[in-house]
């Protein structure tokens, strides 16, 4: 989405074709000779209060929750945008001004930390992962000049620094860890070609081929809402963000002895369909900590900002994001995270690397498991050839000129569409001796979908450093700070996103630390990645199948059926519904 939505614009997208089935399932009976009324069933969102009119003897609000919103293919991406707005800046101030955070005092002589201010039941600690792709839009939106980990440095003085969230609200809160979710990426990456080749984890299925990328949530909730078909094909490796959140509640809430529901984890992201993935309820302690299965846990993710939305977090404080300072040493100091092995892995000493430009700009999985497959076959080289535009390429890992591993990157919908059609199952005709119909009927000389063995899906085009939450060059801020007269044309946007991909592409190559390793992949090693995941599970007590990947299942609602439409329709009174 271009723009941040307000949950008072919620009646310009109900409409018959999109009526949502929540308030269906939990509608109040209409009272015996009930004066009519604008708010007779009114739809409210969680956090919101029910307007005066709907109070009293008049009926009950229905509730629409993110949870919610994810269990019904009838809304458009627009009201879906709504919803997940209530995930905003005004979350993040709201829940720190809500009680005094936690604090942690240690580690003693036998490394051993407490938490104080447990009495209260509000109080939370609050920890912040922010993803590369932010940092990138950030340092753009400073100007020529300021690198990704100088923005970087400023985010973090926003995010914990004294003279940052810290220095206003109620109690002057503000964030005990910042933690890069590129450390998290990595373990994605070694998890991801193990997946791809042949190397499974214990417990967890492989996916059919093509595997499908799943790290992209609006290209996932497509598939879940349109595509089922495609679903056995998606990846089972969590996200960079979704992985972050479990390693970050999972090891506070052991090493601290407190539940997750303490734990206040904030995600910084380019997408605001990241919001839609923080809700899932694949994604909560329900499946890593109980039943193991899907259910209304507590979220590893408890709230996702926008890059955007860091510039209205400062302004929420009164504060100039573009004024903190920019170096190393501006940072304060942070206590240990609470597990030698665990602060090691989050808070490397060389930093975080990005990956090439050739592995583009959103995360480089498909470049990691191409370089992984080379690595493992002797004498082979990798080829690239473009297709009909810039987002559509295809990848082989050839052997003397024959390919013995295919791949491909396949961003934007409008190639996603011709993806998923070329995946569709074909159906038998219904004549004797007639051809199946589908995907079995086109031409062998072109190189099917079901030839690849891995296949890169991301929603936007040019990847996540184009998210729809990234500041763009139409912004005010932006059009302000580089003197930009008028509606910016083509090449001005053109030019705006080759200086995000600059800062992405050119930040520090440092490599994660050097370790003793047999397999180097990138700068990745994959035994200390393997080590590190199998200690977290073995410290957690959790197998690696509840911690590190997750599942998907096909959305099915009543919408636009018969009897759902004739009972939604009584929500048509709230006025400008548009029925």
């Amino acid at each position: 989405m271009s723009a941040i939505l307000s949950a008072d614009d919620l009646n310009d997208f109900i409409s018959p074709g999109v009526a949502c089935i929540k308030p269906i399932e939990t509608l109040p009976a209409a009272p015996p000779q009930q004066p009519p009324s604008g708010n007779e069933n009114e739809v409210i969102l969680d956090g919101q209060q029910p307007s005066a009119s709907s109070s009293g003897a008049a009926a009950s609000p229905a509730q629409i929750s993110l949870t919610d919103c994810l269990a019904c293919s009838g809304c458009v991406t627009s009201a879906e945008a709504i919803l997940v707005s209530l995930q905003s800046h005004t979350e993040v101030i709201s829940t720190l001004d809500a009680a005094p955070a936690l604090r942690i005092v240690g580690p003693d002589a036998g490394g051993n930390f407490a938490v104080e201010g447990l009495e209260n039941e509000d109080a939370k600690l609050f920890v912040a992962s922010v993803s590369s792709q932010t940092r990138a839009n950030l340092a753009a939106a400073c100007g020529r000049g300021v690198s990704e980990s100088q923005a970087g440095y400023m985010l973090e003085n926003l995010l914990r620094g004294p003279e940052g969230l810290a220095k206003a609200g109620k109690w002057n809160n503000s964030f005990e860890w910042v933690v890069d979710i590129n450390v998290a990426r990595d373990a994605t990456l070694v998890l991801g070609a193990a997946e791809v080749l042949s190397s499974p984890t214990p417990g967890v299925a492989t996916p059919s081929q093509p595997i499908l990328a799943s790290s992209c949530p609006g290209w996932v909730c497509y598939a879940e809402k349109t595509h089922p078909y495609v679903l056995p094909h998606l990846s089972k490796v969590k996200s960079p963000q979704a992985l972050m959140g479990t390693i970050l509640k999972t090891t506070l809430s052991k090493k601290l002895g407190i539940p997750p529901s303490r734990i206040w984890h904030v995600a910084v992201m380019p997408c605001f369909d990241k919001k839609l993935e923080a809700s899932r309820e694949e994604l909560t302690d329900e499946v890593w900590a109980r039943s193991g299965l899907p259910g209304k846990g507590i979220r590893d993710v408890d709230c996702v900002i926008t890059s955007k939305e860091v510039l209205m977090l400062a302004e929420s404080r009164g504060l100039d994001f573009f004024n903190f300072a920019k170096s190393a040493s501006s940072v304060p100091p942070s206590i240990p995270f609470p597990d030698e092995k665990m602060h090691g892995f989050l808070f490397p000493n060389k930093g975080s690397r990005n990956p090439p430009r050739v592995a583009g700009s959103s995360g480089g999985l498909l470049h990691h498991i191409l370089q992984t497959k080379a690595a493992q076959t002797p004498g082979s080289e990798i080829q690239v050839i473009r297709g009909r535009n810039v987002d559509v390429v295809e990848y082989f890992v050839t052997v003397n000129g024959e390919p013995v591993f295919k791949a491909a990157r396949y961003y934007g919908f409008r190639n996603i569409q011709n993806l998923v059609r070329r995946l569709k199952p074909a159906r038998p005709s219904r004549m004797p001796g007639g051809k199946p119909f589908g995907s079995a009927r086109r031409s062998a000389g072109k190189a099917a979908s079901h030839d690849y063995s891995y296949v890169e899906v991301m929603a936007c085009p040019g990847g996540c450093t184009n998210g729809g939450g990234q500041i763009k060059v139409d912004d005010p801020v932006i059009l302000e700070r580089k003197n930009i007269s008028g509606k910016p044309g083509p090449q001005e946007q053109k030019d705006w996103l080759a200086e995000i991909d600059e800062a992405y592409f050119s930040g520090e190559d440092s490599l994660v630390e050097q370790h003793t390793a047999e397999k180097v992949v990138g700068g990745i090693s994959h035994s200390y990645i393997d080590d590190t995941l199998a200690y977290w599970s073995g410290m957690t007590g959790i197998g690696l199948d509840r911690l590190a990947f997750t599942s998907f299942r096909e959305v099915i609602s009543d919408v636009g059926k018969d009897t759902a439409t004739e009972r939604a329709a009584q929500l048509a009174g709230k006025a400008g519904g548009g029925w």
